[in-house]
């Protein structure tokens, strides 16, 4: 009978057996949540049996198994694997919810609260980026374009807190330090980057628990985000890395939370925590592109579940197996592009008016905003004809037109070849007289547009004429200045030698199949063929020395379907005979057919590429030698910080540095743990197994989220040729802490199961002891870096001068 009875409830006797291991296992779970307090909704459901054993120890301590898998997959053992009659029942399964109340987590995330908002109307001066990140929101008040090199996501958050703060956009933001006025609302400005800074802590806790860790390791990650004084300032000030910060960890929260749910295609569960987890992460890439290496992580963590879950359990049909696959990919996919979509429709939605970053855009995108490059050209004809005056603008790139100047060329070169010694043609970045092109029939001598006039059309062949001097523009197989594997473009200068002109050049269409065959001011695409050559007309991107005024460098290329060999019409005006007064020229005005007074309307799409082609491939405008700039090398050993702004009266100041027991106890871990896990690695392939299973999974775990996880927001900017600062460092730090406080719970398993004498144990609880009092002591010393409103002397500088390489300012004594 009690044979027959133990065969019949197998599946209870697993339940109860696994309910009396939890107490032990890492994460602390439902137990040890219940002894503390704990604070989170728990949804109960049945679980199967593991299918994995402890392995057995060997006669020398160490254990041995003969598993056919001894190196776990990511969140293999965080889960539990649903069989095949769970999941036709998984519809109809009872859900019993509780509430349990965690006191850690609240007083943690209280704490968080009270060091980010504390005095966030101080220093009551513009700091650091905020001079940037300022200006933007109030382009975004008064609905005026502008352009950066990061999504918009940041910038749109602090501006609808601003506006529903009665902001106006009224406040100049001209240099750091400058007082904000009264009228500014710098709460509600600061707010969203103090609200993220303080969801990190919680954050963090909750993203431990869910990887199984133990409650205390949870309560040690939160505390050294806690009390880290580069994340508080970086929290403080209308800054976007804690909102970078605060939605990818809540993304990766959400996608280790499908984990759980993985199996069960038919769960709610399921398709909340997996879309949930997406809208985040893409969140997070719309505040910076730093995001995508948070996605990255995400993607691997979804797919490495679908090849160990799906692919891996023999009870999944290949048709339910494909239905995952199929159903991860749409939301993987789907989800981030409607997201992303949707922020930058809103963007352009919102900022419709010409502002000063126009330039950077083409013609036709100027064209589209209210006030924009509209209002200058309104009134002016649509088609080019024999005989208009151009302006002619490179499209793609950096904003320069098609220039030249009563200057030749140099007969020789810097390096000794010889020039044509024509008349100079360049690309000129700034508006001027000397931009001005006439559009000639190559057969007629008259430069005036005929009646009625003759469009130009796609494979005309024209002449180009300066409108200044009257030459025309040419190319000879003669090498460019600056690019001699090209050829020379020059307006031919007639010497009487046996060099004569090749001024022909044949118009193509690029984008006729939208804008017809005729060429258009503004929106129609043109290359410039030298008929001679067969060659194109194109921007090099290289400036001439001080001869040539350090412009541009224009040539021809063989490399027709490149992007820089791509022009537009700006400008445009009929050349016609001199008018018998006022009347007759307007008349003929009016007959003229003429572009829209109102803005011209540019498709969502075309605005979205252009703009994203501007952001990812142009270049930056930021400061390329800062004082205050550091190399990724720097970044580990806290080599140097940031000094974000200064009291006129006194030294206090706010200066980015972070703790630096925390970082160099980070820098530890990134040592020890590959150091550990080869040790593991040559020990296991020896068949010797030094740990428990439940313990080599949590390492390995360790290692798959936190450590990838930190070289991914790490080492690719050792690859980026741009000026970095310390606060790049800031989401790798986020990681490095999260490893950090893993190994010290694998420690101390080592220390519990290794060391069995009771004084050690006690002198490494100590060691802890000690280490988290040095963590809160540099805070607490070092936190007024972070607020800047303590007044301090020169004497208290130099006591908080812990390394030679920090930078703080002294003016006052």
């Amino acid at each position: 009978m009690e044979s027959n009875k133990n065969k019949s409830t197998p599946r209870t006797t697993t339940r109860n057996r696994k309910t009396r291991s939890s107490s032990n296992d890492v994460s602390g779970a439902n137990t040890s949540s219940i002894q503390n307090g704990v604070a989170r909704k728990v949804v109960e459901e049945e679980e199967d049996e593991s299918l994995t054993s402890e392995p057995q120890t060997n006669g020398h301590g160490s254990s041995t198994s003969k598993e056919s898998h001894p190196y776990p997959s990511l969140l293999e053992d965080i889960l539990l694997t649903e069989d095949e009659e769970d999941s036709k029942k998984i519809l109809f399964k009872k859900i019993r919810i509780s509430f349990e109340f965690d006191i850690v987590i609240a007083a943690l995330t209280l704490a968080a609260f009270v060091t980010r908002f504390y005095k966030l109307d101080q220093p009551h001066h513009v700091v650091f980026d905020e001079i940037h990140f300022g200006k933007h929101i109030n382009m975004y008040i008064k609905n005026t374009f502008y352009y950066d090199a990061h999504p918009p996501l940041g910038n749109q958050l602090v501006s609808a807190v601003s506006y529903l703060a009665g902001y106006k956009g009224d406040f100049k933001f001209d240099h750091i330090g400058q007082a904000y006025k009264s009228l500014v609302p710098l709460v509600a400005m600061r707010l969203i980057p103090a609200l993220c800074g303080t969801l990190l802590v919680p954050l963090t806790y909750s993203l431990m628990i869910e990887l199984k860790y133990k409650q205390k390791t949870a309560a040690i990650a939160a505390f050294l985000i806690l009390t880290d004084t580069a994340l508080l300032t970086q929290s403080r000030f209308i800054l976007m890395e804690s909102m970078l910060l605060c939605f990818s960890l809540f993304g990766l929260l959400c996608v280790i939370k499908f984990s759980k749910h993985s199996t069960r295609l038919v769960s709610i569960g399921w398709w909340a925590w997996l879309t949930l987890g997406s809208i985040s992460l893409t969140l997070a890439v719309c505040i910076k592109y730093a995001g995508l290496y948070s996605w990255y992580l995400a993607s691997y963590i979804i797919w490495s579940d679908y090849w160990t879950r799906i692919l891996g359990n023999r009870f999944i049909s290949d048709r339910l197996a494909l239905g995952h696959a199929l159903a991860r990919g749409i939301v993987c996919t789907v989800v981030p592009v409607t997201v992303y979509l949707a922020v930058f429709y809103a963007h352009f939605h919102i900022l419709h008016k010409a502002g000063p970053h126009d330039t950077v855009m083409t013609s036709a995108f100027q064209a589209s905003l209210e006030g924009g490059l509209a209002s200058i050209t309104k009134g002016q004809p649509l088609e080019i004809v024999h005989g208009s005056q151009v302006t002619l603008r490179y499209t793609t790139g950096k904003p320069c037109w098609l220039h030249s100047h009563a200057h030749m060329y140099p007969i020789l070169y810097q390096d000794k070849r010889g020039s044509s010694h024509q008349q100079q043609v360049t690309c000129y970045t700034f508006k001027d007289v000397n931009n001005w092109w006439i559009v000639k029939h190559p057969d007629r001598n008259s430069i005036t547009v005929d009646s009625p006039p003759s469009p130009i059309r796609h494979g005309d062949v024209i002449q180009l004429i300066h409108g200044m001097t009257l030459r025309a523009l040419n190319s000879h197989d003669v090498g460019a200045p600056m690019s001699p594997q090209h050829q020379e473009v020059s307006c031919y200068v007639d010497y009487n030698i046996s060099m004569p002109a090749q001024n022909l050049w044949r118009v193509e269409i690029l984008n006729r199949d939208s804008v017809g065959d005729v060429w258009h001011t503004i929106r129609s695409v043109v290359r410039l063929v030298h008929t001679n050559s067969s060659q194109a007309l194109k921007f090099s991107g290289k400036h001439l020395p001080d001869w040539g005024f350090h412009q541009y460098e224009v040539v021809t290329s063989k490399e027709l379907n490149h992007d820089t060999v791509q022009w537009n019409v700006e400008e445009h005006r009929y050349t016609k005979q001199e008018y018998e007064d006022d009347k007759d020229r307007e008349r003929d005005l009016v007959n003229a057919e003429m572009i829209p007074i109102k803005s011209i309307r540019l498709s969502f799409w075309s605005k979205f590429i252009e703009l994203q082609y501007k952001m990812l491939l142009h270049e930056s405008s930021g400061v390329s030698n800062h004082m205050y700039s550091s190399e990724p090398i720097e970044w580990p050993t806290l080599t140097r910080g940031i000094a974000y702004w200064i009291s006129t009266e006194h030294n206090g100041q706010v200066h980015l540095l972070g703790n630096l027991v925390t970082w160099y106890s980070g820098l530890v871990s990134l040592v020890l743990y590959p150091t550990l896990l080869t040790f593991y690695l040559l020990r296991r392939r020896r068949l010797c197994y030094d740990i428990s299973q439940s313990e080599w999974s949590q390492f390995c775990r360790s290692g798959e989220v936190f450590f990838v996880a930190y070289c991914l927001h790490y080492l690719p900017y050792y690859f980026l040729e741009r000026t970095l600062f310390l606060h790049h460092y800031l989401t790798a730090l986020v990681f490095k802490i999260l490893l950090t406080a893993s190994l010290v719970q694998h420690l101390d398993y080592l220390v519990q199961t290794k060391l069995r004498i009771r004084l050690i144990h006690f002198l490494y609880n100590l060691l802890v002891f000690v280490w988290i009092a040095s963590i809160l002591f540099t805070y607490k010393k070092f936190s007024v870096l972070s607020y800047g409103t303590t007044p301090l002397s020169a004497v208290d500088i130099v006591r908080l001068k812990w390394k030679d390489s920090w930078d703080f300012i002294v003016h006052k004594q």
